[in-house]
């Protein structure tokens, strides 16, 4: 079939698979980031990991693309079904020239993609290569190299990894734990299981275990509530000290409270930066444009420097890697540390921190949060709208005795409450978030911008 050129998103490809692309675009793909990898580090050497996810038509793009690379000249790394964290080890572990993993991360079943990466697990975006992809896939000039390549698979991708992350966060000895785990039937599932199994204090409730693709009990978005609510039931009906989601490729993780209520990933962040600080003291902690004011606070009084990003995974890493900075996350649950050997999410290490944290203390999780919910959230919203840079400039002006900001979208700052606006990079919808000092002023501004935009 004919390829869109809109798979091409901001920050990596993804589409409806059958509608939008299929493996044609797969077999070009690794053609176009053969010849495209090979001419940026002239050589005709080059060493790809390939790996893809639990959705149902993963497995013949990954031929596909397989396929591509081969006949691009390509020593392939195939380290075949894995999570995308376990994808971005990989490439970095390997030593490799990069990488492309398949996979739509937390959208519907119906939808799929490719998130790609140079050596070190260091991400390509529209600025900085999917743009040069984009052309060569679509210039009909794509050709076989004289030379064709050879295939490596992988068999124990995930023990190598967890052995990583385990050793990053350090073998210290945790107290027991009662711990309910919903992957969504996505990539989390095998991941938490190793990982969790490394320690013999865990008593693990599973929920929505086994891999499946057509994601039988719930999308894999745990940024939803509707998502994360069953959960949030089982947490309590379990009387458990915690509970864990994860997206369909498990590069971002969530959590929820020993009663039973979800933990702001902008929380989170905010105590993983004091934590990482104390390992690091002065180290500069990235964080993205998104209301979560408790986090710049909680950095600075921790003796770090604050740097604020655009939002995306790719924009959040590329300015880790260029500022130094050594933790870096974003308010939807990715976080990311900046290691000797790549820039990545590191999953397993924020779970294994946060554990131990609350083994030092005789607090529970709801406990141990407390002190950074001095804020209200509205959590991310989206909708739809015909013309979304109008709307955009609707809010500015209507705003325009704030403090406004164009990083990404426009953030509108008040002494009281601070807003961000922006398009979305991979939907067509307009994404929004406020906070606020109090609850009642929380709601009352929400629900009168989300009148700006239903107009």
């Amino acid at each position: 079939m004919q390829t869109q050129p809109s798979v091409f998103k901001a920050y990596d490809i993804r589409g409806i698979y059958g509608q939008d692309f299929d493996e044609t675009l797969a077999y070009d793909l690794g053609l176009a980031y053969s010849q495209w990898r090979r001419q940026e580090l002239s050589t005709d050497s080059l060493s790809v990991v390939i790996g893809h996810d639990m959705r149902l038509s993963s497995p013949g793009l990954h031929q596909a693309l397989s396929r591509g690379l081969v006949d691009g000249g390509v020593e392939v790394i195939d380290i075949g079904l894995c999570s995308t964290p376990s994808f971005y080890f990989a490439v970095a572990n390997e030593s490799a020239d990069g990488g492309l993993m398949i996979t739509a991360s937390h959208n519907p079943k119906d939808y799929n993609g490719f998130k790609i990466v140079r050596d070190r697990a260091r991400p390509v975006s529209e600025s900085t290569g999917l743009t040069e992809l984009k052309n060569l896939v679509f210039n009909n000039k794509l050709a076989p190299a004289k030379r064709l390549g050879t295939i490596r698979k992988i068999d124990n991708i995930l023990d190598q990894h967890v052995a990583y992350e385990l050793a990053i966060a350090g073998f210290q000895p945790l107290k027991p734990f009662k711990i309910v785990a919903d992957p969504a039937n996505g990539m989390g599932g095998p991941y938490l299981e190793k990982l969790l199994a490394s320690y013999s204090t865990i008593s693990l409730i599973r929920m929505n275990w086994a891999l499946d693709g057509s994601f039988p009990s719930h999308e894999s978005d745990p940024l939803k509530p509707e998502n994360i609510e069953p959960l949030c039931q089982m947490v309590l009906g379990q009387q458990a000290d915690l509970g864990i989601a994860t997206d369909g490729d498990a590069d971002r993780v969530f959590f929820v409270d020993n009663l039973g209520r979800p933990v702001e990933p902008g929380i989170l962040r905010a105590l993983m930066a004091k934590i990482f600080l104390e390992e690091r003291p002065g180290a500069t902690i990235a964080y993205d444009i998104r209301p979560g004011k408790i986090t710049p606070e909680t950095i600075i009084a921790n003796g770090g420097q604050p740097l604020v990003t655009k939002v995306g995974h790719s924009f959040i890493k590329e300015a880790t890697l260029e500022s130094g900075a050594y933790f870096a996350a974003e308010s939807s649950g990715h976080f990311f540390l900046n290691m000797e050997h790549g820039c990545y999410e590191v999953p397993g290490v924020i779970i294994i921190k946060l554990l131990q944290a609350l083994s030092k203390t005789h607090e529970t999780l709801a406990e141990l949060i407390k002190p950074y919910q001095k804020y209200y959230n509205s959590g991310e919203i989206n909708r739809r709208v015909s013309d979304p840079a109008a709307k955009i400039k609707l809010i500015a002006e209507r705003y325009s005795d704030g403090q406004l900001d164009y990083l990404d979208g426009l953030t509108v700052t008040y002494p009281d409450f601070w807003f961000n606006i922006r398009p979305s990079n991979t939907e067509p919808v307009l994404r929004f978030s406020l906070e606020a000092k109090t609850p009642e002023i929380m709601t009352t501004k929400r629900d009168e911008i989300l009148k700006l935009l239903a107009n």
